[in-house]
């Protein structure tokens, strides 16, 4: 697990930089990929596709040996400067024990991506690299234009190098206070199952992000309760919630989930941001993993400045 010194930061892009879409996860439909590289076009870059972006096996973007092809030929190849994940789902962490970094260290590069991209997030997190958890083609699916021009920027800021700096309205269940360290997580439920391997996470002098969709209020529970005993909150420095979308439990569960986490945490004193625009909703900026940020929440406004 990687140390809280300053992490190795991939170039930013420049016009007429090339971006390859792959999907090491969820088979991905035409559709979605076309509107990401629309996107990357309108930018100036070149999108260039995985070989085997569009197979399909059950319910994989292909075998796991074709996904695995994609991403190391993405990994290895110097002239592509970023990788962009077109969906997540599941699948990552059936390759990730036979990625080769070699290449990649000697040309690193931005990967792109949320939800089961967090396997590679904290691979990438724990090898040492900065990575972005950040919108994927199929996040440019939803037919909400306006939503998606906050996420859209901040994704393009990213990329070319553009400090990012957020303000949002705090919520009431907010933990007040100041805090800094690099930024590290991404969705709760991956975090969680990569407990007691080479990709748990050292949260120490850290800020965690969590972020979660379609889960049980119990099931959350048992996963953050599980986080603090493997000692996931013991030296954090603070913690910030993305998008929560729940299912309903039958019978109620009897806790918002806010409760959940400031139930959880209640015997840390560290900042908590509750509501940060990141996750499995429309409005999910991107949030530079491995980068020192200062976070603080006030009664009315909450601030994320990242380096």
């Amino acid at each position: 697990m990687h140390a809280n010194n300053a992490l190795i930061r991939p170039s930013n892009l420049k016009q007429g930089d090339t971006v390859c879409i792959i999907a090491p996860a969820g088979h991905v439909k035409l559709a979605y990929v076309n509107k990401g590289i629309a996107l990357l076009e309108s930018w100036g870059l070149h999108a260039k596709l995985g070989k085997n972006l569009y197979k399909q096996d059950n319910t994989f973007a292909g075998t796991d040996s074709e996904r695995l092809a994609d991403l190391q030929e993405a990994l290895d190849n110097p002239n592509i400067k970023a990788i962009w994940c077109a969906r997540g789902g599941y699948g990552a962490v059936r390759i990730i024990d036979a990625v080769d970094w070699s290449g990649f260290k000697k040309h690193p590069k931005w990967l792109i991506g949320f939800s089961d991209i967090t396997v590679l997030h904290n691979a990438l997190h724990n090898l040492g690299y900065e990575s972005m958890h950040a919108l994927m083609p199929i996040s440019l699916s939803t037919d909400r234009p306006i939503r998606r021009a906050k996420p859209i920027a901040s994704l393009h800021d990213a990329l070319f190098g553009t400090a990012l700096h957020y303000e949002i309205a705090s919520s009431p269940f907010n933990k007040n206070g100041k805090a800094s360290g690099q930024v590290i997580g991404g969705n709760l439920a991956i975090v969680y199952s990569l407990l007691q391997s080479d990709l748990t996470l050292d949260c120490t002098n850290k800020i965690l992000f969590l972020e979660e969709v379609g889960e049980y209020h119990y099931a959350v529970d048992r996963m953050l309760i599980s986080l603090r005993r493997a000692g996931y909150f013991e030296h954090c420095k603070g913690l910030i919630i993305g998008g929560m979308s729940m299912k309903q439990d039958d019978p109620d569960f009897g806790k918002k989930v806010e409760e959940i986490v400031l139930d959880a945490c209640k015997t840390y004193d560290f900042p908590i941001i509750f509501d940060f625009p990141a996750g499995h909703i429309v409005d999910n900026r991107v949030v530079l993993l491995g980068r020192n940020a200062t976070i603080q929440s006030d009664t009315k406004i909450s601030t994320i400045v990242f380096d």
